[in-house]
Parts: structure tokens; sequence; C-alpha cells
């Protein structure tokens, strides 16, 4: 006769009580049942492209499929990717990136969950900015280190800066981890903003982390990525946003030479290695048809900000800093005449009542005025943004 167990609690790491969830998804659960009931939801909330993959990376894909292209690659990656990677840093940035110090990961998040395997000790602080994306700290938190979330404002442009670094770093900081443009608030680092905070992190021998994922979708000016002012620092990068390949899971790290070796070793016990299918097509991502694709794209990214960004000081929402980058507007909500302009998580969950738009409140990002904030994405089409200003204005007024 079979045994059947008793059902017992089995006790889970200690670390997992330090991660939170990520509330963001509570919100989308409940718009996406509300469309299944045929109701006409706008989603200003996940910050995903509403473009995929050009056809020419998505023929690529196929190729490779119907030609058996499909075994594991180097853990490091296909060495052909990481060539075109290298190619697109001179061409973009003027900078000479040896591909071997190029590691193709399993999307930005294993880029992340690697550097702080190979930097985060347990109990070891690092230092990044308040408000900033939650997993950034989840991350670090799950290889026993501890996130210090600095206040940033607006004056910051809601990044770390030098003297940040030089008021909170303590005997147990170890580094700092950034992104620069940043989600939530889509703002970028000055390049002397940048340059100041490397440097206060590298006078104290730490290391520095910078997620440059949204880089490619910067406005108004050209990008800083930060290989052009310290060649120790370990940059992030994704096919996600710029080259539009969200579930593809496809990223890559650019580390110091002398970190190779560890990165790799990582690489090949943790993940053995990026999905071979998705890493043939992103080869197609740097011809010049895919390249002009993203550019007409990231030209329309663009546009939707400047209308969106005047729209929402129009109804009253504070935006003090135009954001520059990626497809986010952090947004003050407290002089909004509204009852729950004190509470943005009730005010967020209001509007998908009344006006049928889901955005995101702050509480995922950080504590420094939470329930002040809110997230709107512009990763939809521009009609339905205009859509969505106008119901919001229907239910402020």
């Amino acid at each position: 006769m079979p045994i059947t167990p008793s059902p017992r609690a089995l006790q889970v790491a200690q670390r997992v009580h330090a991660i939170e969830p990520f509330r963001v998804m509570e919100m989308v659960k409940a718009a996406n049942e509300m469309k299944r009931s045929g109701i006409d939801v706008i989603s200003m909330s996940v910050g995903e492209p509403d473009f995929t993959a050009p056809d020419i990376v998505a023929q690529a894909a196929m190729d490779a499929i119907r030609g058996g292209i499909t075994q594991y690659t180097d853990s490091l990656g296909l060495h052909e990717l990481r060539e075109a990677i290298s190619g697109h840093y001179a061409s973009v940035h003027g900078l000479g990136i040896d591909p071997r110090r190029i590691v193709v990961t399993a999307g930005a998040s294993a880029g992340l969950l690697l550097a702080c395997a190979a930097l985060v000790a347990e109990g070891d602080e690092v230092l990044m900015p308040d408000p900033c994306y939650p997993c950034n700290r989840h991350f670090v938190s799950s290889f026993g280190g501890k996130p210090v979330l600095v206040p940033a404002s607006s004056e910051d442009r809601y990044q770390l800066s030098a003297a940040h670094v030089d008021a909170h770093w303590t005997a147990r900081s170890r580094g700092v981890l950034v992104a620069s443009p940043s989600n939530p608030t889509g703002t970028s680092m000055t390049p002397g903003q940048l340059r100041d905070m490397l440097a206060a992190v590298r006078r104290r021998g730490g290391f520095a982390i910078i997620d440059e994922i949204y880089q490619g979708l910067t406005y108004d000016h050209k990008p800083t990525s930060a290989l052009a002012l310290d060649s120790d620092v370990i940059t992030v990068n994704s096919f996600s946003k710029y080259f539009s390949m969200t579930g593809w899971r496809l990223g890559w790290l650019v580390v110091p030479d002398a970190l190779v070796p560890t990165f790799e070793k990582l690489a090949q016990n943790l993940f053995i290695c990026a999905p071979t299918v998705a890493q043939q097509a992103a080869l197609a991502c740097f011809t010049p048809e895919a390249l002009g694709i993203y550019e007409e794209r990231r030209r329309e990214f663009q546009r939707r900000r400047d209308f969106l960004v005047p729209a929402l000081r129009e109804l009253g929402f504070q935006v003090p800093v135009m954001p520059d980058g990626a497809f986010y507007v952090y947004a003050d909500i407290s002089a909004l005449q509204h009852a729950h302009r004190d509470d943005s998580t009730a005010f967020a969950w209001s509007l998908l009542r009344e006006a049928k738009v889901a955005i995101v409140p702050g509480d995922d990002f950080g504590f420094t005025a939470p329930s002040r904030h809110v997230r709107f994405s512009y990763a939809t089409r521009f009609e339905r943004i205009e859509e969505a200003v106008g119901r919001i204005a229907r239910v402020l007024k």
C-alpha cells in the first residue's frame, strides 16, 4: 500500500523574506481580468514595448530552428554575437570594447544575478538610489547582501550622486548599483554626475554595476555609457527594450577583463548559456535594415513622451524633471484635486476602476514618498495614450 506523506510546511531560506512581491503584477492581473470580461482598459503599467521584433529578426530565429542551429553555445555567448555587440559600441559610443569582455546572458536579469553572485557577499551593503527598479535590490538580497536605498530627489535627477556615496558609504559598503536611464523615472545621469559618482566609488575600492538597458531609448542628447568613463565598471544591457525582444530573454554584460573567468565559471554553472535561438536572431538586430526600424521606434517613443509629459502637467501631475530616456514618467500626485492624492495605491486602483486606465503606484520602487508618486509607461500606441489622458481628465474634473 503506497505511503501518503503527511502535509508539512517546508522551511524556506531566510533570504526569501527580504524579497517583496512585485506589486505591479497585481495591477496587471486585475487589468487583464477586466479586459477578458470585455472592458476596454488602456494599459500604461508594464514596462514592455508595444513593438515586437522586426520581421528580419523573427526570420533569423526561424532560419536557426529550421537549420537545427539550436544546441548550446559557449557560456559566454555566441562568438559572432559578442563581436556584433562590440561593433555596436564602436558605432554608437565610439568605444573599442574587446568582445572577450562581453558576456551574453538570459536577459538583463540573469546578467544582474551573475554580477551579484560574483561581487556580493553575505552582509555586504550595496548603495542604490531611491526610487529604483525593485528587482535590483532583490538581486542583492538574494546573495545575502543588504541593499541600501539612498533618497534621491529631482535635483539629483533621481540618481545616485558622489555626495550620496560620500554620505552613505560605511565599513560594510562594497559597491553601487544604478540605472541610467532609470526605471521608474526615465532620467539619465549626466556625464559629469556619472563621472563623479564613479570616482567616489573607485576611491573606496568599491564596485559599480551600471544598468544601461534603456540607453538605446535616449532622447534630447547622445547616451553616455559608463564604459567611456571607467573600464572597471560592470555594465548591463538587454535586447528587451530598444531591440523589442522582451520574451526572447537575452541580454549582455561588459565586465573587466580580469573578471571574465569568474563570470564564465558562474555562467557555466548557473545558466549553461543564453537561449541559442534568441542569440541567432539577435545577430539580425545589427543589420542596417533592423537598426533603421529601431531608430524609427525610438523617435516614436520620443513623440509619445513629448505629448504625455505636458498633458500630465496640464492635469496637475507634477513632473519636475523631463524624462530623457526609457518610456516612463514618474509623477507626483499630491497637488491633484482627488480624494486619493496622498495614497498612490488607492489612486491607481481608482483610475483603473473609473477611467479604465492602468498605471503603477510608487510602492514598488522604494521608500521615498511612494504614496505621492505613480509611474506611467508610454509603451503603448500614441492614440491610446491620447485616449488615456482624456479619460483621466474626465475623472479628475
